[in-house]
């Protein structure tokens, strides 16, 4: 798409995006002129927008003689004109500084990782942990909570716990709840769940005499606990720096800025998006199949260890958003989290 444009449309593109990410504003050519070094004429400048205008790129809002970007022109200007620099070791630095991750559970870092990019980007942060199915096993334990009724607590070698509660089993005293949780501790630990549910279907379809009654029921209830997807772990942090924003300063605007923030399913739905591709995604509004963010731009990364476990975070916000800032600090904490997995996975 770069050919479309020459050198002088590229650069009074570049600075009307750029000046309306810092004002909000339709920008004006005489503004232009006074901004940026081009050695133009206000109607040189009004000539190009208004080719640009016509190609797309450009619209004027209401009477104003000011235009704003399209979506369009955003995307041009992101895909062709967008410079994003690499963080200096004391950016980086300052930036590892902000989070603090000593001693945190995990579920804890990821809501830590959300508010630190909500504070540092003035968006909204999001944090969707790795899924269930592509964690490793560590631990399992079940509690008892009443008749026919247990607890399981599942533990990742990540450190996420999650809680699913069973109906319908067969009163085991606590002593033998223990034997269990230790038999399926020392024969699944280190293998993915995947590979859980495919080991114990295989050994529940053996039926081997020599596997006694404890055994037998520690499989049957591996297997009822194991057996569904449990439900994603997302974190969003910061909900209160959109509705600031004056793109959506109207109640109906309010409104469904604060539905789709609420609405895990398809937050969900758009941070997996960006879990099959490598570095830094950006997706504006009209790329999804979500009208509730409309105006809207998410800029995410994914994270991972070398076990395969996989989480996704980002920032949301107006497309009027500084990517040039935003973007370096997605890709930097993506890293990091990276980083803390592996660790946490040795």
């Amino acid at each position: 798409m770069a050919e479309e444009l020459n050198e002088r449309s590229q650069n009074i593109l570049e600075a009307i995006v750029e000046d309306y990410i810092s004002s909000a504003e339709p920008v004006g050519s005489r503004a232009i002129t006074k901004r940026h070094s081009f050695n133009l004429s206000p109607a040189s400048v009004r000539n190009v927008m208004s080719d640009l205008e016509e190609m797309g790129f450009l619209c004027s809002p209401h009477t104003s003689a000011g235009r704003v970007p399209t979506e369009k022109g955003f995307h041009y200007y992101i895909d062709s004109l967008l410079q994003v620099r690499d963080l200096s070791k004391e950016e980086e630095t300052r930036l590892r500084q902000n989070y603090r991750f000593q001693g945190m559970k995990m579920e804890d870092i990821m809501q830590e990782v959300g508010r630190v990019m909500s504070g540092l980007s003035n968006y909204t942060g999001l944090v969707m942990a790795p899924k269930f199915a592509s964690t490793v096993f560590r631990q399992i334990e079940f509690v008892r909570l009443s008749h026919g009724r247990l607890l399981v607590i599942y533990v990742s070698e990540t450190g996420l716990v999650q809680n699913k509660v069973i109906e319908g089993v067969p009163d085991l005293s606590s002593h033998e709840l223990e034997q269990i949780s230790n038999y399926l501790n020392h024969e699944l630990t280190g293998l993915s769940i995947q590979d859980v549910r495919e080991k114990i279907a295989r050994e529940l379809q053996t039926e081997r005499s020599n596997y006694d009654r404890l055994q037998k029921q520690a499989l049957s209830l591996s297997s009822t606990a194991l057996q569904d997807e449990a439900g994603d772990l997302i974190f969003v942090s910061g909900t209160s720096l959109m509705l600031e924003q004056p793109e959506f300063s109207t109640p109906d605007q309010m409104k469904r800025i604060i539905k789709t923030l609420e609405s895990k399913s398809t937050l969900i739905e758009l941070l997996d998006q960006s879990q099959t591709a490598q570095g830094v995604q950006i997706f504006i509004g009209s790329q999804s199949q979500h009208v509730e963010i409309e105006g809207c731009s998410l800029v995410t990364s994914s994270f991972s260890n070398k076990k395969g476990a996989i989480g996704t975070l980002g920032v949301i916000g107006p497309v009027r958003m500084p990517y040039s800032e935003v973007i370096p600090i997605v890709d930097f904490t993506a890293q990091l989290v990276s980083r803390i997995l592996e660790r946490e996975a040795e």
